[in-house]
């Protein structure tokens, strides 16, 4: 598991010693090791340094398997458009936009309510 979230050469090191993206990293392959069929993230890269955040998308592309799902809760609206195949944005509870985040960025409610003028 430890080859896979790409931490092996730290296999060592107490978790308290990893940095924050690390332990992210790590939280991710604790629920991996469960081998479940729905991989839900919070947030993954919030406080993440530009490195890190790159790093969590390869990490996040590399997950990807037909028979496992991954969602995604976050903020950072590069990050998603970089992993998302689609994306659902709530607005108070109910769905406000489901489809391409291409699509999410040109929807006007989405550009209201989200992103700004």
């Amino acid at each position: 598991m430890l080859v896979e979230i790409g931490l092996a050469d730290l296999a060592l090191r107490s978790a308290s010693e990893l940095a924050h993206g690390q332990k992210q990293w790590l939280e991710i392959g604790m629920v991996l090791a469960s081998q479940p069929k729905v991989l839900m993230l919070d947030e993954p890269v919030a406080g993440l340094t530009d490195e890190e955040t790159e790093r969590t998308v390869a990490l996040v592309r590399k997950l990807r398997r037909p028979d496992r799902a991954i969602v995604v809760v976050e903020h950072d609206m590069d990050f998603v458009e970089q992993i998302a195949d689609r994306v659902t944005v709530l607005h108070e509870g109910r769905t406000l936009f489901e489809g391409s985040m291409q699509d999410a960025r040109a929807d006007a409610r989405v550009v209201d309510v989200y992103l700004g003028r």
